[in-house]
């Protein structure tokens, strides 16, 4: 049975090397801008699709809605359940996608396209969280993925800001198969005898096999030019057949010579490694295409789809095909070949297939949320305090400076929130809040505020990977924002309207915040200060980190957008009432902080399957 021989990679592909816990080196090929691009715009238009269809679902559904008082209250929660699946569209189908199914997207799956981490394992929802979210700032300008493309192109492993934060790669697997006509043809040639070496040498075979398979795209004269050329350099082997054409005679030595290889024949001159790599070749090429249609079945399936005795033979085979590798690598001595490219694209597959990361079950959410979250809010106490500072530090000298000169306002805060205090004057009077609050659209409000801050805590994040600048930036300004607006309802008396308004929903709201930015300083860390990481793991390592504090970020903005979008606006509210909320959150979120949840004794597997001993 003849080998499958698939076409050799271009040498301008970047390949980045892993090696597997079978101390083994794997090759993987590195997903070009091409290919990402490609698969980044269908997954964008099957959001687009979907947004759509949800909107005229809910229109219909809408007008099918009988009565003025129930149609307003209907159409308040629709508003609000669509706002929150956009934000779900935007924010978690490439996560969830790349999470649920091993790295890949619709799009990238019909790419041949695949996420992983750098290790070559299966990508996590931390990791495809954290690329994702840094994508915020991968797609600038306006949308147009500049910054990314950069960063891709100008990165040796082609990684955006994104995968350096989550520490993976966008690897292309797809198998590449023998063409049928080679293959027919080998099969013809398979009980032939066996000669002791081929004609042409590894060298001198590239160059023909070349020209035979861009011959077509010449045009006639240049064709005709380039097969006199090598009809004369190999004048000594060609069948000398004045019936036939010089390009003739090049294609049926093309086809002798290539029959040859794939019957493990030794090139021409080839002594020692050059004639073991042959051998391995032949006498391994049937079990390497038998393993190639159960991994290809296991890759359609899952490993459950091969049932237990099936995933037995094929971690089995899995192990034999490491070993084939390295015996192969050692006899290439690092040159290029067909057959180490393909078999090298069996065992990576199979290695992702088996080391997949842990099933994301409600147990684990539940101790992901109770757990690992407040246990890396107190680790990092650090980071959090610094954005502390520097959201804070600036809202008191700013709420201190409008208070002392009130003119200051016009320069610190925008005309929308200068008009607002002078309303808010008036509205004092006559025992109005801070803001009007038309009841039956508070959960519009409640949606709205939630996924509005939840995305400005993720801009602050992402903001990590300037070094930080940019997240600094952020919480300064909003200091400054939110000290000014104080300052300037205090200087005109009515300081207790927006008091009433941000004390239910502002301990949490800030807390996250705060948060947020310690998590953004944990990423500027792991690019300034990697200690004795290297720079890349470093990052990667304070990427896992972060990511929790951000998700622990957003856990609390849930509760305070909730908050604020029922409770602070609500005038028939007494400020002691609302006093009473935001004391009660902030000892529910000291509880959650520091109250230490017992962790099972058992230690996490680091793969979803365990490879039996040799």
């Amino acid at each position: 049975m003849a080998v499958q021989q698939p076409v050799i990679r271009p040498s301008l592909a970047q390949t980045v090397d892993v090696e597997t816990p079978e101390l083994v080196t794997l090759s993987y090929t590195i997903a070009g801008v091409g290919s990402r691009a490609t698969a980044a715009l269908i997954d964008y238009l099957i959001c687009v699709v979907t947004f759509v269809a949800i909107i005229i679902a809910f229109i219909q559904l809408g007008a099918r809605v009988p009565g003025a008082s129930t149609a307003a209250a209907s159409t308040a929660w629709a508003s609000a359940l669509l706002g929150l699946l956009q934000f779900a569209i935007l924010w978690l189908y490439y996560v969830l996608f790349e999470a649920l199914a091993d790295g890949q997207t619709p799009g990238k799956k019909f790419m041949g396209l695949r996420v992983v981490r750098d290790g070559g394992l299966s990508v996590t929802f931390e990791a495809s969280a954290i690329r994702n979210i840094v994508r915020i700032l991968d797609m600038q300008p306006l949308f147009l993925y500049g910054v990314g493309l950069v960063s891709l192109v100008a990165n040796s492993r082609g990684k955006r800001l994104g995968d350096m934060a989550a520490g993976t790669i966008v690897v292309k697997e797809d198998l590449v198969a023998q063409p049928m006509v080679a293959r027919k043809q080998s099969q013809e040639r398979a009980n032939a005898p066996v000669p002791l070496s081929a004609k042409l040498s590894d060298a001198e075979f590239q160059l023909l096999d070349r020209y035979v398979r861009r011959r077509m795209e010449l045009e006639p004269d240049r064709r005709a030019s380039l097969a006199l050329g090598l009809a004369g350099r190999f004048a000594a082997v060609l069948s000398q057949d004045p019936n036939q054409l010089p390009v003739a005679q090049l294609v049926r030595l093309h086809d002798e010579e290539q029959a040859a290889r794939a019957r493990g024949v030794a090139s021409r001159d080839d002594t020692g490694a050059a004639r073991e790599r042959h051998h391995i070749v032949a006498t391994n090429a049937p079990r390497w295409a038998a393993f190639a249609s159960r991994l290809e079945e296991a890759q359609k399936s899952g490993l459950s789809g091969l049932g237990e005795n099936g995933v037995r033979g094929f971690v089995q085979d899995y192990r034999e095909m490491t070993a084939d590798l390295a015996r192969l690598r050692t006899a290439t001595r690092g040159q290029e070949s067909a057959e180490l490219f393909y078999l090298n694209r069996l065992v990576a597959g199979a290695h992702s297939l088996l080391y997949r990361r842990r099933s994301f079950t409600l147990r684990r959410m539940v101790s992901f949320l109770l757990g690992d979250i407040p246990a890396e809010i107190r680790k990092s106490g650090w980071p959090i305090a610094l954005a502390t500072v520097l959201l804070f530090a600036p809202m008191a000298i700013a709420a201190r400076a409008v208070i002392v000169q009130p003119s200051l306002a016009a320069t610190l805060l925008g005309p929308g929130m200068i008009a607002r205090a002078e309303q808010g004057v008036k509205d004092a009077k006559d025992g109005k809040g801070y803001i009007e609050d038309p009841e039956v659209y508070r959960p519009v409000m409640a949606s709205r505020i939630a996924t509005n801050n939840v995305q400005v805590t993720f801009l602050v994040f992402a903001g990590g990977m300037t070094a930080g600048l940019f997240s600094l930036f952020l919480l300064v300004t909003n200091g400054v924002s939110i000290g000014s607006a104080f300052g300037l309802y205090m200087s005109k008396g009515i300081g207790h309207l927006i008091f009433s308004f941000v004390a239910p929903h502002g301990v949490l709201e800030l807390s996250a915040i705060v948060i947020a930015g310690g998590a953004a300083f944990l990423l500027a860390a792991g690019m300034l200060l990697p200690g004795h990481r290297t720079r890349r793991g470093a990052l990667a390592y304070n990427g896992r980190r972060a990511i929790r504090l951000l998700a622990g970020s957003t856990f609390l903005l849930v509760f305070a957008g909730a908050i604020e979008g029922f409770v602070s606006p609500n005038a028939t509210l007494s400020l002691n009432t609302k006093l009473a909320v935001s004391a009660t959150s902030a000892v529910l979120l000291a509880i959650y902080v520091l109250y230490r949840t017992p962790r099972a004794a058992t230690p996490v597997a680091a793969a979803a399957i365990v490879l039996p001993a040799p």
